[in-house]
């Protein structure tokens, strides 16, 4: 126990310090890094849905401060909502281009569930995704923008007071010239045995295990969603399966990716379809022992790898 111990700290003193150490100058996601990630932000007393604006501010805090640590600066985006302040963690990676990326997570929870898989993952592996895109800045040929939303559970899902509405909107009304938008939203639960299902028409056409990432989009996203497939192909760690379908798309709407979509901005969704595969979604036993965090770890170096690309 105290050998664990004295591991987390040494790892946690190495991401707070003021420069990165050796241990984390890797150019590929360390499932130590997501372990730790996952710790700060999952409570065991603790559960950050709307109704706990203390956890809220608290997990949004932990965000806005590890990012920082990057050499990322963030700004809290607070908005009310009945008569109650919520926030979004916006940081930028600016590389002085002209154009921008958007990537971005959820960290709030339905109900009192610990969220681990929706979407501590996203989270986890946004964090991780920046600390990777930080490190090799010099080779980004675009800003990119992190966004962390909250509000994008029931009650608030399919509402304007979704966080990832008000990130949109803001975006559109800025005129920024955007690149594309990549959400993540459930990246960690993977199944080998044949329990994948899908909307009506599409079992016939993808695979029945559930040993893959998806990277769904529209038409406008084609682009998007190739370029992710493709990094991930190129690594050969983890099956990548893409959905141009507008009825899957339509069917994930409880993401923050159709109000992207909304704004016409090309916009793609990384999950691992979370329902049609989790038995334990938006449930208290999605918790964290039911993930493969090194599948997780191949997420996100295939989403690195695609904002490296020119």
């Amino acid at each position: 126990m105290i050998k664990g111990c004295c591991t987390v700290l040494l790892l946690l003193i190495g991401l707070m310090g003021p420069s990165l150490c050796a241990a984390n100058s890797s150019k590929n996601a360390q499932v130590s890094h997501l372990e730790l990630f996952f710790s700060q932000i999952m409570s065991v007393d603790e559960y950050r849905n709307y109704k706990n604006l203390k956890e809220l501010n608290r997990v949004s805090a932990w965000i806005k401060g590890q990012m920082q640590r990057f050499g990322i600066p963030c700004q809290f985006q607070v908005y009310v909502v009945n008569n109650l302040s919520y926030r979004n963690v916006i940081c930028s990676l600016d590389t002085q281009a002209k154009t921008k990326m958007v990537m971005g997570a959820h960290y709030d929870v339905f109900s009192a569930r610990y969220g681990a898989d929706n979407n501590a993952s996203g989270v986890v592996g946004l964090v991780e995704t920046a600390r990777l895109l930080a490190l090799q800045k010099s080779k980004l040929k675009h800003n990119v923008e992190f966004a962390f939303y909250t509000l994008e559970e029931p009650p608030f899902f399919k509402t304007e007071h979704m966080g990832s509405y008000i990130h949109a909107k803001s975006l559109k009304k800025q005129k920024q010239k955007i690149k594309g938008v990549v959400i993540l939203d459930s990246i960690g639960y993977f199944d080998e045995h044949q329990v994948q299902s899908y909307p009506v028409g599409l079992k016939w056409i993808y695979p029945r295990h559930g040993n893959f990432i998806a990277a769904i989009g529209h038409l406008a996203s084609t682009g998007l969603t190739g370029d992710y497939c493709d990094a991930m192909q190129r690594f050969n760690h983890l099956e990548c399966q893409r959905f141009v379908s507008p009825s899957f798309a339509q069917d994930m709407n409880f993401s923050g990716y159709l109000n992207y979509a909304k704004f016409n901005y090309s916009t793609m969704l990384i999950t691992d379809t979370a329902s049609y595969r989790n038995p334990y979604y938006n449930t208290e036993l999605d918790t964290l022992d039911k993930l493969d965090l090194n599948k997780m770890a191949h997420v996100i170096d295939g989403l690195v790898a695609m904002a490296l690309q020119p």
